[in-house]
């Protein structure tokens, strides 16, 4: 079981992990030990209320299939256990993110003085490249 928030918890039936070889070098046991995590959630066949998954569906995420399906791989840790606990806990982030709401913008004017501050530049920029041109007898 996963949880996500004080409300919302994912079961472990939900969650499909299988082992594989991790990629990159590696020691004596690169090819023989499968410790890396292929993580699959699908979203849209889970229990997940149903403002969670529209808005992890509209995120624009590369993990999140065309179908729905979430797929995270861990390979950072060296033992199968610590990469199943980092994948979930990728999953339980990516989840979170996808529920905060941004705070709107609020479009605001220039101040006065910001205007006469940028002409002033301005004006200093103009006069500066004036005297490199030719002088005039």
């Amino acid at each position: 079981m996963l949880k996500i928030s004080n409300t919302v918890t994912l079961q472990a039936w939900e969650i499909q992990l299988t082992a594989i070889r991790a990629q990159g070098s590696g020691g004596q046991n690169v090819n023989k030990v499968s410790s890396a995590i292929h993580l699959q959630f699908d979203v849209k066949h889970s229990t997940l209320p149903d403002v969670y998954k529209e808005r992890i569906l509209a995120l624009k995420d590369s993990r999140i299939s065309k179908d729905g399906v979430i797929t995270i791989k861990a390979q950072q840790f060296r033992t199968q256990e610590q990469n199943k606990e980092d994948a979930l806990n990728r999953l339980a982030e990516l989840i979170r993110a996808a529920m905060v709401v941004q705070k709107a913008r609020k479009e605001t004017k220039p101040t006065r003085a910001s205007k006469e501050r940028r002409l002033k530049g301005k004006n200093i920029k103009s006069q500066t490249k004036s005297l490199r041109g030719r002088i005039k007898h």
